[in-house]
């Protein structure tokens, strides 16, 4: 984060504040191997430096990890759509702040923008609730698309929901 805006650095620091309270790890003084998904200028792995916890940053925005090298840590200039390029089981946790909705904003506007008016765009999607249900349509809608979720084979008949979102693209760019 490279924002000098106090309100933004408060909430950000709240935020970073609260995913390491939910990462739950052990009060035992060992530090643990964190990463830092989406690490930006690496703002949040400070949170997790100053509790004397390691961890790798992971972006895709090279001018990001250029901010984030003054962290002294291991940065990674990756996408996470590919995969990551680390050894298995060596991570102790992973946080990220904002990053899924920064990845859906992205996707669905990215895909709405060359797609053609009426183009229609169909994706198999297995929310665990009605809240991730909203979130993701609300994602597509928020960009421009309409359309809704389809269940083809409800809990209550089958117990194999199969959820599909189906949309199209409504108005010309």
């Amino acid at each position: 984060m490279t924002t000098s805006s106090s309100r933004i650095i408060e909430i950000q620091a709240k935020l970073s504040e609260r995913a390491l309270e939910l990462l739950i790890l052990p009060d035992d003084g060992v530090p643990r191997l964190l990463l830092d998904t989406g690490c930006g200028s690496g703002f949040s792995g400070k949170m997790l430096s100053e509790n004397r916890h390691q961890w790798i940053g992971l972006d895709i925005l090279e001018s990001m990890l250029s901010v984030a090298s003054m962290c002294d840590v291991d940065l990674l200039h990756e996408d996470m759509s590919q995969g990551l390029g680390l050894r298995p089981g060596v991570i102790e946790g992973a946080n990220s702040i904002s990053i899924v909705q920064w990845l859906c904003n992205v996707f669905f506007t990215s895909l709405y923008k060359y797609s053609v008016e009426g183009a229609r765009v169909v994706f198999q999607v297995y929310p665990e609730n009605v809240t991730q249900h909203e979130l993701i349509l609300g994602f597509a809608m928020g960009v421009g698309f309409s359309g809704g979720v389809v269940v083809d084979y409800p809990r209550i008949v089958l117990r194999v929901e199969k959820n599909t979102l189906s949309s199209f693209v409504a108005h010309p760019h």
